[in-house]
């Protein structure tokens, strides 16, 4: 009597003489996180069957046998129908051997000339070239936010900070738009990103290619692939395209970290610049007066997960000899978690920023502070001919004199100004106050509100924020 096990895997079982082990089956298994991209499985099998009937592999029978049977596993997984099994180990296996029992040998017969190896390598450019489109429609909707906000505070104005210390007043609009440059930055590498992957790897087979006459060309454009690959090795065995992917998340995250970083600080009693709406808010289990902006901190925290998701791409792919090593069923766990925390930020944050309430008075006071407009004296001083060290010195001596009796420079008296320089006149209360300050810098990307909405109406008139 044998003792031979029946095999439970027919996608690759007849080598083996030994059924696999069900803790290594169950370890070696990726259906639990890659059947999210079944619709990118599907889509790229009707592309193959297609040109595989083009080429006369299959007939018009089976063609339609097999797109027929497709649809139907689309539906029932949509509908939640389907019934997903560790055994047939990922998402591919999973979908041929449903087809395969609907309709007979014709799904097996839709195989033929590629390999899991390009068939994963496809699905996941598929699968990302998508999510990057909704990315790039939260960003802009997030953009179209801040654009609104900075539009009706493009004149409230605010303390600008170096080293965390009051430097030069700018208006909260200025602000704001400066996230929106960092931003604007962040989705032209995402859609850099997406032309680089933009190409099919479908045909590659395992490794070397295949003996069956495909055409390549004509399911890069059924895949709306811009072209085929052009080396099959490279083809199935790289991820920089996903690396690319989780670098551009990491520095997006990380611009929202820095925007979160602000939201925390102006919401806090210390500074009170603003207000974020209590939905966006959580209180304390035993502080009844604590109103903690959860959702920026959280986006702050989040900017780790997605930081680390990156190097473990990196790492994953660093010592992995050509081509194809099952090394690489590890990127998708790190590329899903990213996709799905970055979209979940940006939702955020979207919501979020236009609905910020900003305390105008409160800013304004804080700009005050700090003698903000040192800088707009020395200018003053070297456009009355004085050079601008020397000008520098003055500076220092009126500061040290406001320290020391309370003031600030635009409360110190013509005649106390005076002591440091004969060059000054009444008209230096014109660039000593906050608001001449901030209209002095009248020039292109200059914190003037004039330049503001400037920046807003340039923006609202190409039509597109990345």
């Amino acid at each position: 009597m044998s003792n031979k096990k029946e095999q439970t895997n027919t996608a690759w079982g007849g080598r083996f003489t030994e059924q696999t082990d069900a803790f290594v089956e169950a370890f070696t298994a990726s259906v639990q996180f890659d059947q999210r991209m079944y619709k990118q499985d599907i889509a790229g099998s009707r592309a193959h069957a297609k040109m595989l009937n083009k080429i006369s592999i299959l007939d018009k029978n089976d063609l339609v046998a097999i797109l027929v049977g497709l649809d139907t596993i689309e539906q029932e997984i949509a509908e939640g129908n389907f019934v997903w099994s560790i055994a047939r180990e990922d998402v591919h296996m999973n979908i041929e051997a449903r087809l395969t029992e609907l309709i007979g040998d014709a799904g097996k017969r839709l195989h033929t000339g590629r390999s899991r190896n390009d068939q994963v390598a496809t699905d996941i450019r598929l699968y990302l070239r998508e999510q990057i489109d909704f990315i790039c429609a939260e960003i802009k909707r997030l953009q179209q936010g801040m654009l609104d906000i900075a539009e009706r505070e493009a004149a409230t104005i605010m303390p600008g900070f170096t080293h965390l210390q009051v430097a030069q007043p700018v208006t909260f609009g200025h602000h704001i738009m400066a996230w929106f440059e960092m931003l604007k930055r962040d989705a032209s590498r995402f859609i850099d990103c997406q032309k680089r992957m933009n190409i099919s790897p479908l045909g590659a087979a395992a490794l070397a290619g295949t003996s069956y006459p495909i055409d390549r060309e004509f399911t890069a454009k059924e895949l709306g692939f811009s072209a085929p690959t052009q080396n099959s090795l490279d083809s199935v065995s790289d991820r920089d395209f996903a690396i690319e992917f989780c670098s551009a998340s990491a520095l997006l995250l990380t611009h929202m970290s820095r925007m979160s970083e602000e939201l925390v600080m102006w919401s806090s009693a210390q500074f009170d610049f603003i207000e974020l709406p209590d939905r966006f808010c959580t209180g304390s289990s035993i502080m009844p007066q604590k109103k903690n902006p959860d959702v920026p901190e959280l986006v702050r925290g989040k900017t780790g997960r997605v930081n680390g998701n990156l190097v473990s791409l990196l790492t994953l792919m660093k010592s992995q000899p050509l081509a194809y090593n099952k090394d690489n069923q590890e990127d998708k766990e790190p590329l899903f978690d990213t996709v799905d925390t970055v979209l979940g930020c940006l939702r955020a944050f979207a919501d979020m920023v236009p609905a910020i309430i900003c305390k105008s008075d409160n800013m304004y006071k804080a700009a005050k502070q700090g003698f903000s407009t040192a800088t707009d004296l020395a200018d003053y001083l070297v456009c009355k001919d004085l050079p601008f060290r020397d000008a520098h010195e003055v500076v220092g001596k009126a500061v040290a004199m406001g320290v020391e009796t309370g003031k600030d420079l635009s409360e110190l008296t013509l005649e106390q100004l005076q002591q440091f320089s004969d060059k000054i006149d009444k008209d230096v209360f014109d660039v000593l106050t906050l608001e001449g300050s901030v209209e002095s810098r009248n020039h292109v990307g200059g914190t003037a509100p004039e330049q503001v909405r400037k920046a807003i109406a340039l923006a609202r008139k190409e039509g597109t924020y990345n």
